[in-house]
């Protein structure tokens, strides 16, 4: 299964550049959105310079694949219902205000 609709549609470079932030979107925190956001736009970068097309289909599909994993992985270690904004309240909550010692770590 695709991480958003329309994995299936992406057959150019830059559909995939808009499709990978789109799915960057949906990460829980800003912190993440932000790392694989900045990881995406390097390794566009890094590869701009490629013109096989059986070599683009390749890295379409690695990405689009990688994409799904990461998707898997942030939704099984986020129970439904915790999203970005209701994490913070969720830590507050159960710490009573008081700094989390596993979260607030310097």
């Amino acid at each position: 299964m695709a991480p958003l609709p329309g994995a299936e549609l992406v057959q150019r470079p830059l559909q995939l550049y808009r499709y990978l932030l789109r799915c960057c979107q949906q990460l829980p925190t800003k912190g993440i959105r932000e790392h694989y956001r900045h990881a995406i736009r390097q390794n566009f970068q890094v590869h701009a310079d490629e013109d096989d097309p059986e070599r683009i289909q390749q890295i379409i599909k690695r990405a689009i694949e990688d994409a799904d994993w990461l998707m898997n992985k942030v939704s099984s270690w986020l129970p439904p219902l915790l999203r970005a904004g209701e994490l913070r309240a969720v830590i507050s909550a159960t710490t009573r205000g008081r700094p989390c010692p596993t979260v607030n770590r310097p």
